[in-house]
C-alpha cells in the first residue's frame, strides 16, 4: 500500500518546523569486526575441513616409510537469504509533499531497516550458538567444551578422537581469570589430528554492557580491582593484541567473545551487495523505492571463535 496524504498531514502543510524520526544514526558495520567477508557468484557456498597428517613417526634403519593420507573432516555450508524491503508513496502526495525532501527522509528509513536486519543477522551465530539453535558443521553447538554438560555440546570431536573446546566447561563471566583462560585455552586448540596449530587471540568482542569491564582488563597498567603493585599481564603481555570492540546485537549482557586467528573462521558471503532502486507506475502514478541484497553468515572453523555465556 502507497503512502497517502492522509498518512502524512503534516508534512503538507506550510509552517512546520521540522521532521523527525527517520534519520536516526545507526551503529556502524559491526560484522566487519567478527567475520571475514568473502564474494559469492553461487546460491551457497560450501567449505570443507580436511584433517591433515599426524605427527611424523621414527623410521627404523632399513624399515619402509609410513604413509598416512588425509581425510574430510566436514562441511560447512551457507545459503544466501535475500533480504529487500521497499516503500511507495502516491503521485497525489508526493505533489502536494512541501517539504520535497519526502522520499529522501523515507529512504534513509530504508537504508537503517536494511543495515538493522543485517547485523541482527550477523549476532544470530553468537547470541545463539551456547545452544543447539545454532551448530557448527562438525554437528555440535557453536560454542562447546568437552564435558560442558550442555544439549548438542561436549566439545568439536577431532579425527584423532579428541576434542577441542572453544569455551569455558563451567560458565564464566567477563573477569581477569576469565579471560586468562580464555586466553590459555586457545592456545591449546589442535588440528584434526591432535597437533598443537599456535593459535592465538586478536579480538574481544563484548555486548554494551562490558565495555567499561573490557577496558579495565585491557587498558588499566595495574592489575585491575588489586590493591597489590602487580601489572596487569594481559595487557603487559600484548594477549588480545587488537583490544576490544562493542557489539550492540549481542542480547546476553553477560556473555563475551575472543576472535582468534585461526583463518577460515567466521565468514560472511556477499551474494549480491545492498541494491537500491526507484520506479514510477503508470497507471496509478505513485513512485516506488526498494532495496536488496543477498548474504549469508555462518563459521567454517569453529576454533576461529571462543566464547563465554557469562553465568547469567
Amino acid at each position: 500500500m502507497a503512502i497517502s496524504r492522509a498518512q502524512m498531514l503534516k508534512e503538507l502543510l506550510p509552517g512546520l518546523n521540522a521532521l523527525f524520526g527517520l534519520e536516526y544514526d545507526k551503529y556502524d558495520d559491526e560484522h566487519t569486526l567478527v567475520y571475514e567477508t568473502e564474494s559469492s557468484d553461487r546460491s551457497f557456498e560450501e567449505e570443507v575441513k580436511l584433517s591433515g597428517f599426524a605427527a611424523a613417526p621414527v623410521k627404523p634403519e632399513g624399515s619402509a616409510i609410513s604413509y598416512d593420507s588425509a581425510q574430510e573432516s566436514f562441511t560447512a555450508r551457507y545459503n544466501h537469504e535475500t533480504i529487500a524491503l521497499g516503500f511507495s508513496i502516491t503521485e497525489e502526495a508526493m505533489e502536494d509533499n512541501l517539504y520535497d525532501s519526502l522520499s529522501a527522509r523515507y529512504t534513509k528509513a530504508l537504508a537503517r531497516g536494511m543495515a538493522y536486519t543485517k547485523q541482527v543477522k550477523a549476532a544470530y551465530p553468537l547470541n545463539n550458538g551456547f545452544t543447539n539453535a545454532y551448530q557448527s558443521g562438525d554437528g555440535v553447538n557453536l560454542f562447546t567444551a568437552d564435558g560442558d554438560g550442555v544439549t548438542g555440546g561436549d566439545g568439536h570431536p577431532l579425527v584423532s578422537g579428541g576434542k577441542n573446546s572453544n569455551r569455558p566447561s563451567t560458565a564464566a563471566d567477563l573477569n581477569e581469570t576469565s579471560l586468562e583462560d580464555a586466553v590459555i585455552n586457545i592456545a591449546a586448540f589442535t588440528d584434526e589430528r591432535g597437533l598443537l596449530i599456535a593459535a592465538r587471540p586478536r579480538r574481544l568482542v563484548v555486548p554494551p554492557a562490558l565495555q567499561f569491564v573490557a577496558t579495565r582488563l585491557l587498558e588499566s597498567e595495574g592489575r585491575p580491582a588489586s590493591a597489590d603493585n602487580d601489572i596487569n599481564a594481559i595487557r603487559n603481555n600484548g594477549a588480545i593484541p587488537e583490544g576490544y570492540a562493542v557489539n550492540h546485537y549481542l542480547t546476553d549482557t553477560n556473555a563475551f567473545f575472543v576472535i582468534t586467528d585461526v583463518p577460515n573462521g567466521m565468514k560472511h558471503f556477499e551474494r549480491t551487495a545492498l541494491e537500491t532502486s526507484m520506479d514510477g507506475d503508470f497507471d496509478t502514478g505513485n513512485v516506488r523505492y526498494k532495496a536488496r541484497e543477498r548474504y549469508s553468515f555462518g563459521v567454517s572453523d569453529p576454533l576461529g571463535i571462543y566464547g563465554s555465556p557469562g553465568t547469567s
